[in-house]
């Protein structure tokens, strides 16, 4: 072979070796990319029918990274909203609420670990799903309320994180499921268990 062709071969090796680098790391980059994450909804199907939120990705990212992940792990499903309080609220969220035994326990449970707040400007309207907490503004984990009316003495205080775009209707019906006294006197204990089957994170578009 002579000299020119050998260098020939050399550079077109190169050129073919260049290309399937490049093939190759596309291919790496295009596994890496992750579903389109900010086109995702939960849908929560409760005993009462199905409600769909809307995440605020701009608001809340590691809140919401958190809750979508609960809700693949099949976390939330089985759990109560063990808290209803008219005009309000509706709690859910706690898996002690699976076991009737421990209802005076209720309110007390969750993944094991405390999420950081991340209070931010959309506030609490109708329909606004948001972390629930201790007095600590940083000991949200799992359990979360959804605004039955505007509670805007919360803003800043509880990190909202998405709201309602289907399902009105039975937000308003769980609202009304009747309650009586706690554990800790308030009246907000339903007097039957609305059940919180799961929630399942999905795109958007495959919502009707």
């Amino acid at each position: 072979m002579s000299l020119v062709s050998m260098k020939l071969s050399i550079v077109l090796a190169a050129a073919v070796l260049g290309s399937a680098a490049v093939f190759a790391a596309e291919e790496k980059k295009e596994e890496k990319t992750p579903v389109n994450s900010s086109n995702e909804v939960a849908v929560i199907k409760t005993s009462e029918g199905d409600m769909v939120v809307q995440f605020w990705n701009d608001a809340a990212p590691n809140t919401i990274e958190n809750f979508k992940k609960l809700a693949r792990q099949g976390f939330y499903d089985g759990t109560t909203f063990h808290r209803i309080v008219k005009g309000f609220m509706i709690q859910g969220g706690d898996p002690l609420t699976k076991d009737p035994a421990k209802e005076n326990l209720y309110g007390t449970g969750g993944p094991g670990y405390k999420v950081k707040a991340e209070f931010n400007d959309h506030p609490h309207e109708r329909g606004v799903i948001s972390m629930a907490r201790s007095a600590d503004p940083d000991s949200a984990g799992s359990q979360f309320f959804i605004c039955l009316a505007p509670a805007h003495r919360l803003d800043h205080q509880y990190t909202t994180f998405g709201k309602l775009i289907k399902g009105d209707d039975v937000l308003e019906k769980i609202g009304n499921t009747p309650v009586e006294r706690n554990a800790q006197g308030e009246m907000s204990k339903p007097i039957r268990r609305v059940v919180i089957e799961s929630i399942k994170i999905v795109s958007a578009n495959s919502v009707k």
